[in-house]
């Protein structure tokens, strides 16, 4: 008898596909994967029943879309695109995470979570977070994240308030979440916006310092701050790599480190990539379902 393989279709608009992703998908345990570059949206629909008809129904359930890139709309235009081309029972599972940043954020969020139930200071319902780095795509969809839980999100500027105002608009159309937005161009306003912030989260480019231990200072309701950054100089001042919680010398805020992080984000894009081949049924992955994925494996309830 033969043993069908598990394949993966990793499809990506940029000119090469990032071979972390290529490692996560063959640990996750596909036989093959197969990558496609330079890939248009209007491409998406054709390559997927290519997919879909190649196959019987059930190896059609070991087969994977996966869906790279750096653009956060897009990629989510390319899922609903590949769902939308399925014609059951030809069908493929498919998983949206460019530049692995949907499964770092939720990894970020559940994380931060977890500090928070271990300090018994709850969890994001009514918290105010304020988020640095939010026109990218950790920063961004982990306030889509936080304001799904009840959070109030500010969307901080560090070029301009314009830019992240249209951002909040556009989460809201899309998701149908609210987030404040706010400007960042300066020291003064950054720490006008710690006063009242409860959870940070830095998720600026990589080797940019944010945050420094006298903006702290400024913070008197700051329970948590993490930071995705693992270039130096880190994004916060004061948090660790490794920080999984850890008190900021001199402060009362916990800090989440980006490789206390990372270490739920691999383990999270390795549970969604198994789920593709593993599930019953056909599965849709999104950064909504990482976060769920991420919850679990931070020991959350």
């Amino acid at each position: 008898m033969t043993v069908s393989k598990k394949i993966l279709h990793a499809i990506t608009p940029l000119k090469q596909m990032s071979p972390f992703d290529v490692n996560m998908a063959y640990d996750a345990g596909f036989d093959n994967v197969a990558i496609y570059t330079d890939v248009q949206t209007d491409q998406v629909r054709a390559l997927v029943q290519d997919s879909i008809f190649s196959r019987s129904p059930d190896d059609g359930k070991k087969t994977g879309i996966f869906i790279a890139g750096r653009d956060m709309h897009q990629s989510l235009e390319m899922l609903d695109i590949a769902k939308a081309a399925m014609l059951p029972p030809y069908a493929n599972s498919v998983f949206a995470d460019p530049a692995g940043s949907f499964t770092t954020s939720a990894a970020m969020v559940a994380v931060t979570e977890r500090a928070l139930a271990r300090a018994e200071k709850g969890n994001f319902k009514g918290k105010r977070v304020v988020i640095f780095g939010a026109m990218g795509i950790v920063g961004g969809a982990a306030g889509v994240i936080c304001a799904k839980e009840g959070a109030t999100v500010v969307l901080v500027g560090h070029r301009d308030k314009a830019s992240v105002e249209k951002r909040a608009q556009e989460f809201k159309d899309r998701y149908g979440v609210e987030c404040e937005s706010a400007d960042g161009t300066t020291e003064e306003l950054r720490r006008s916006l710690l006063g009242d912030a409860e959870v940070v989260f830095c998720a600026a480019r990589a080797g940019v310092r944010v945050l420094t231990l006298e903006d702290y200072k400024h913070a008197p309701k700051l329970l948590a701050i993490a930071d995705v950054n693992a270039v130096p100089p880190l994004g916060a001042e004061g948090v660790e790599l490794m920080d999984d919680g850890k008190i900021i010398d001199g402060t009362s805020i916990a800090g989440i480190g980006a490789l206390a992080v990372g270490d739920i984000k691999s383990l999270c894009q390795r549970d969604l990539l198994r789920q593709m081949y593993s599930s019953p049924e056909q599965v849709y992955l999104d950064f909504t379902h990482a976060y769920t994925s991420a919850r679990r494996l931070a020991g959350l309830k």
